[in-house]
């Protein structure tokens, strides 16, 4: 069970972005966190997936709460989270080829050995052929290098996976084919889904349960420039 705890998070502690926040996430579960641009449902995600510690409250797994967040976080801990996010192009190493794109977090955990079979076996899932494999991020569309970031996501065989508005930049065909991916995994898996996006209508498609953020927080959202 992922469990969050009246999480208030932000980059400024005179002004969060999230307030109070609870949220809760049970494995094999997939849940969509629906919200406007800039109310701080993006922040959240972060904080799930151990990227940015909050300033309050208590993230809880399997019961356990996390007493760190990021590097210092135990190795056990940050990969069993994987992570997609919204821009592709700010999530990648811009002078990486995709194949070592996928890779990174098998080099990074020391697991070189898995890098072929794992790449062959994802680029495959996601649909990418090898000849894509070869290019770097500016020789790719924006939906190829989102494939890439996926199979990135997915390569450690996470236990959890958090897709911060995955396919808000992606056309339909796209998307769908994305969504597609990660509902195969989650069904393999029994891995839990953390989908934030402002789509309504993608999110009660995709989703077990679709949870507002006013919800989450406990009161009406805050647009950005409000």
């Amino acid at each position: 069970m992922l469990e969050l705890r009246a999480i208030t998070a932000g980059y400024d502690r005179h002004a969060p972005v999230v307030r109070n926040a609870s949220l809760t996430l049970a494995p094999g579960e997939a849940v969509g966190l629906l919200g406007p641009s800039g109310c701080g449902k993006s922040t959240l995600a972060r904080v799930a997936a151990l990227l940015h510690r909050p300033d309050s409250g208590t993230l809880l797994l399997d019961g356990v709460p996390v007493r760190h967040w990021r590097h210092r976080a135990p190795r056990e801990l940050r990969t069993a989270f994987g992570v997609v996010f919204q821009q592709p192009r700010l999530s990648a190493d811009p002078r990486l080829r995709l194949t070592d794109l996928i890779a990174e977090p098998l080099r990074a955990t020391g697991r070189r050995a898995e890098i072929p079979q794992r790449v062959a076996e994802l680029a495959t899932t996601v649909g990418l052929t090898p000849d894509l494999l070869g290019r770097q991020p500016h020789e790719v569309s924006d939906g190829q290098l989102q494939r890439a970031c996926l199979a990135r996501a997915l390569v450690l065989r996470p236990r959890w996976l958090v897709c911060d508005e995955m396919t808000a930049m992606l056309d339909a065909s796209t998307t769908a084919a994305l969504v597609a991916v990660v509902e195969e995994y989650r069904a393999t898996t029994g891995a839990g889904l953390l989908t934030v996006g402002h789509d309504r209508t993608l999110l009660h498609r995709w989703c077990d349960r679709t949870v507002p953020w006013e919800a989450v927080c406990g009161e009406e959202p805050v647009p950005a420039g409000s």
